[in-house]
């Protein structure tokens, strides 16, 4: 795989050429262009800015703060303050590295560039892809129109998690909706999560016998991974939440507080449509890959960047890495993934910069899915996305709600977060869970 001296030469050659070339902008031309400022950007940009040294590395990211995302169902759940999400992205950027504050328009690997929004071209040696994913508001009719008011709200956009709370906390009886659509989304435990908070919530107010709690999932499951999905059942039963498989939104009256449903399956009713009135209705969108992905040569037939689920490479073009949301690793898409992700592609390109004939470190899959069912309960799902093998990093069975997993999700990660994933130093629990569950106990 790392047999690229040739490449490396040439591409060198070419990247010294267009630096020093008085008809090209030096500006323009970058040994690494990473696309994203995410948590997958940042992990990988952050790394190698510091070893390739001082504007050799371009982070390409369109956005002036960075949340971090995980902590939006807190918000929501009224569990934590909003401001504790975010921060500068000019704070978090690796100084080393070039910030180029657009966002990205068109990729050609065939010449080795990123058109920006303004029409200017970036050049690089090596790129790795990590926009992340989009959320398709307008994929549902009437969505647009209704999100923010008529009781609609979303975990999922930072315009619209406070008021989650806000909306959750005026319900006073009917029913209360959480979705899940059909397509790839970003932490895919985070739809039924909050229907969880809810309920907690109107018990506390002593409302919850006046509520309706219907979980609607356009899925066969409530939770992709069998021993995960057996807990989430039998909470779903315990705290009187209806869950509804095969259910996918596709419409939103919010003049009449009116959500429809088609079905989906194989079942009788099998493309019919459902319409149920609600009070609250929390809506996790459709996602889709970026048109300026979607619509270039590195992505596949979704529209996700074709990569080898195994090393990251992308399997035509041997100069590109992706990760994270955007890539078409078939894992959950959640920052714990893009962090045993950023560890293996960055050995992988490193070796590949630096022209090693090495084995190639492989991905096996990992991802987890915090799943929190109340203040100080959560299910910690760690698991293989590709085998669908738990591997869970404690001792204890992680399936079962725990304080301490709630503690670890809400206060210690989010300072991992910030103080070691985003500057490329956090690879996941692996090195732990040789300490913590030595023997896979579950």
């Amino acid at each position: 795989m790392f047999a690229a001296t040739k490449l490396a030469t040439r591409s060198a050659f070419r990247h010294n050429w267009v630096r020093f070339s008085s008809t090209a902008a030096a500006a323009s031309s970058y040994k690494l262009v990473v696309v994203g400022g995410g948590a997958a950007g940042l992990a990988v940009s952050s790394t190698l800015a510091q070893k390739l040294g001082k504007n050799e590395v371009a982070v390409i990211e369109p956005s002036a703060v960075h949340y971090q995302q995980p902590l939006f169902t807190f918000v929501g759940g009224g569990l934590k303050d909003f401001s504790e999400t975010h921060r500068p992205m000019g704070e978090l950027i690796d100084g080393n590295a070039k910030w180029i504050q657009q966002a990205a328009a068109e990729i050609d690997p065939e010449a080795n560039t990123v058109t920006l929004a303004d029409g200017s071209k970036v050049s690089y040696d090596y790129l790795v892809v990590a926009a992340g994913i989009e959320l398709n508001f307008g994929g549902i009719k009437g969505l647009e129109q209704a999100i923010g008011k008529n009781g609609v709200a979303s975990n999922y956009s930072p315009q619209y998690v406070e008021k989650t709370h806000e909306f959750l906390q005026n319900v006073q009886g009917g029913n209360a909706l959480f979705t899940m659509p059909a397509t790839p989304i970003k932490c895919a435990g985070a739809p039924q999560k909050i229907a969880y908070l809810a309920d907690e919530m109107f018990r506390e107010k002593g409302i919850r016998d006046k509520v309706n709690v219907n979980y609607y999932t356009a899925l066969g499951k409530i939770f992709a991974i069998d021993k995960y999905a057996n807990a989430m059942n039998g909470i779903a039963k315990s705290r009187d939440v209806n869950v509804n498989l095969f259910h996918d939104l596709v419409e939103v009256d919010g003049a009449n507080k009116k959500a429809t449903f088609k079905v989906l399956g194989s079942g009788p009713n099998a493309g019919e449509t459902v319409t149920v009135p609600y009070e609250f209705l929390h809506v996790t969108p459709p996602m889709k890959p970026f048109d300026f992905i979607k619509n270039s040569k590195i992505a596949n037939a979704a529209g996700y960047v074709d990569v080898n689920q195994a090393t990251l490479q992308h399997n035509k073009y041997s100069n590109v890495y992706s990760l994270g949301d955007c890539s078409s690793l078939p894992t959950s898409k959640t920052a714990a993934a893009a962090a045993a992700q950023s560890h293996v592609l960055k050995q992988n390109l490193l070796n590949q910069i630096q022209g090693k004939d090495v084995p190639a470190v492989e991905y096996n899959g990992y991802t987890s899915c915090p799943l929190v069912t109340g203040k100080h309960k959560l299910v910690l799902a760690e698991f293989s996305g590709y085998t669908g093998t738990p591997h869970e990093t404690f001792f204890f069975n992680q399936a079962n709600e725990h304080a301490f997993s709630y503690w670890l999700t809400a206060e210690a990660l989010p300072s991992v977060y910030w103080n070691s994933m985003v500057k490329g130093t956090w690879k996941g629990p692996s090195t732990i869970r040789k300490l913590t569950n030595p023997a896979n106990a579950n």
